[in-house]
C-alpha cells in the first residue's frame, strides 16, 4: 500500500456541531502562553478541545487575539527558506522575473514602502520600536526562525512564536548581549519546541515513544542549514519611530 501527501493534514474546526472551517495544525502544536486562539471565518475562536487522532478541535468563539496561517499546496512551503529570501530580494529593489499588473505593480510599491525598514543588503536586522517592540528581522522562513529562538534563549521572546520573517526579541537586548549570546549557540543548533501532545497525532504513533515522537515532529519542523546561515550574517541595529 502506498500513500501519497501534498501536504500536512489541516484539522477540522467545530463550534459544536458546526463545522466552522479547517486549520493549519502548526497553529494547534506549537506551544502558546495562554489560552489558545484561531482566527477563522472572519471570527476569533477560543480552543476548547484538540483530537489529535481525528484531526479536529472544538472552539468557542472569543473577543480577539485569533492567529490565523495558511501554508499552501507548494513543494516548497511558504515558510520556506528560499520564498522569504526571494520577498527580501523584491524589497531590496529586485525585480520579479515575471509581468507585472497595474495592480501588482501598485501592491508591491505598497508592500515596499510598507516594509523596507526591515531589510537592508548586508544582513539581517534588529529593530527596536519606540514602544519596546524589538524584531530581529532574517526573512529566513518560519522553521528556520523556530530554530533560531529554540536556540538563543537567552535573547528570544520565551513561548512566542516565530514568524516568517523576523524571531521576538527580549526588552533588554541590546548589541553587546547580543554579541555575547551568539557564540553560546549550541553546536547543530537547537530543533523547535513542539507541543508533547502533538505526537499523539503522528501516523503509526502508538507504536513510537513519546519520546521519538515529539523529537520526529520537532526535526519536520525545523530547518538548520538555513538557520545556521542566517546567524552567520552580519546583524544591523536600528531603532524605529512613528506607527
Amino acid at each position: 500500500m502506498t500513500a501519497v501527501f501534498t501536504a500536512p493534514p489541516e484539522f477540522t474546526v467545530f463550534h459544536g456541531r458546526a463545522e466552522i472551517g479547517r486549520t493549519d495544525p502548526d497553529l494547534l502544536t506549537e506551544h502558546v502562553e495562554g489560552p489558545r486562539k484561531l482566527l477563522l471565518a472572519g471570527r476569533n475562536w477560543l480552543v476548547t478541545y484538540i483530537d489529535r487522532n481525528r484531526k479536529r478541535c472544538s472552539v468557542e468563539p472569543a473577543d480577539e487575539g485569533g492567529r490565523a496561517r495558511w501554508s499552501g499546496f507548494a513543494t516548497v512551503r511558504v515558510r520556506s527558506f528560499h520564498p522569504a529570501r526571494a520577498a527580501r530580494d523584491v524589497l531590496l529593489g529586485e525585480d520579479p522575473p515575471v509581468r507585472l499588473t497595474p495592480r501588482a505593480a501598485a501592491a508591491l510599491a505598497e508592500a515596499h514602502d510598507r516594509h523596507l525598514h526591515t531589510v537592508h543588503p548586508g544582513g539581517t536586522l534588529v529593530t527596536r520600536h519606540t514602544e519596546g517592540d524589538i524584531r530581529w528581522w532574517t526573512w529566513a522562513g518560519h522553521r528556520a526562525n523556530a530554530t533560531l529562538a529554540a536556540s538563543l534563549s537567552a535573547v528570544v521572546v520565551p513561548h512566542r512564536r516565530a514568524h516568517d520573517q523576523w524571531v521576538p526579541l527580549r526588552e533588554d537586548v541590546t548589541p553587546a548581549s547580543w554579541a555575547a549570546a551568539v557564540p553560546q549557540a549550541p553546536s547543530g543548533l537547537c530543533l523547535p519546541e513542539v507541543d508533547e501532545r502533538a505526537g499523539r497525532g503522528l501516523k503509526f504513533a502508538e507504536a513510537l515513544p513519546a519520546r521519538l515522537a515529539v523529537a520526529t515532529l520537532a526535526a519536520r519542523t525545523a530547518d538548520v542549514p538555513h538557520a545556521e546561515e542566517a546567524l552567520a550574517e552580519p546583524v544591523r541595529f536600528a531603532r524605529l519611530t512613528g506607527t
